[in-house]
């Protein structure tokens, strides 16, 4: 594996403290989902304990308003019970286990149990906005925050309604912008640019389409925007999105990133 640093990480200039890291980032995609438990306490701990400092999750909205943990829109996937997280009260939800422990934890707790680690925060309905901004406000958490979207109308609302400290992502709408930018850069090197937008976050494909190659980086990277990949859990395909450049990489398999990161002097992430 290549033992180079990625050079052109290093140069980009972003205002936002959360990504204050001097070497490509390591995410612990749900605390590493690879291990059956996703967004829960424990996952985080795993990955903290491994040395990931970012770590990636999803908020919902209990019918009370409580900013909470889970990726799904019901519980079946993991418990076979198919109410939906939104129909549940805090109270509800906190009583749920799985494997023996608690299944769904509270933004506002997490935040507070890991004082040092950013977030790389998914709000997956329109209705986690609010509760997930003041849960930020609560815990002072705004700097190491990152809150993203696939829905363009969220995220202006999210940053219509947020500190201008507060780092987000890029809807599909934005990123498909900044793709197309990439293609035309010679012509407009500053199209895709979307103010407040600390980063850009996607998979490598989308169907067969390649998003992630060299002209997506480099445009990127023209107009000071870290590209993050995610879900990546292959060790070829992580070294191979590195030697392109990447500024972070998603991943499931923890273990794996860190082995990849550790051989090219990345660690800890």
């Amino acid at each position: 594996m290549s033992s180079r640093r990625n050079p052109v990480h290093n140069r980009l200039r972003n205002p936002y403290r959360y990504l204050d890291d001097s070497g490509p980032i390591g995410f612990a995609h749900r605390g590493g989902a690879a291990d059956g438990d996703e967004n829960t306490t424990a996952a985080f701990q795993r990955a903290v304990d491994a040395g990931f400092r970012y770590l990636e999750t999803d908020t919902r909205s209990s019918s009370d308003g409580v900013a909470v943990l889970f990726h799904d829109e019901t519980l079946e996937r993991l418990t076979g019970d198919r109410r939906g997280i939104d129909t549940l009260t805090w109270g509800e939800l906190q009583s749920i286990r799985h494997r023996g422990e608690p299944l769904i934890p509270r933004l506002d707790e997490v935040l507070a149990a890991w004082p040092t680690t950013r977030f790389n925060i998914d709000t997956k309905t329109d209705a986690a906005v609010l509760p997930t901004l003041e849960a930020l406000s609560a815990t002072r958490a705004v700097d190491r925050v990152l809150v993203s979207s696939f829905s363009d109308a969220r995220l202006k609302i999210i940053r219509e309604a947020s500190s201008p400290r507060l780092a987000t992502g890029m809807g599909r709408h934005e990123v498909t912008r900044l793709w197309l930018a990439s293609r035309f850069r010679p012509w407009s090197t500053n199209l895709g640019y979307v103010h407040r937008a600390a980063a850009v976050q996607v998979p490598v494909f989308k169907g067969r389409l390649r998003v992630v190659d060299e002209k997506f980086i480099q445009h990127a990277h023209q107009i000071d925007l870290p590209v993050h990949v995610w879900t990546i859990d292959d060790a070829g395909m992580m070294t191979e999105l590195l030697d392109l450049g990447v500024d972070g990489i998603m991943t499931d398999q923890i273990d794996t990133l860190a082995d990849v990161y550790r051989s090219r002097g990345h660690w800890p992430a």
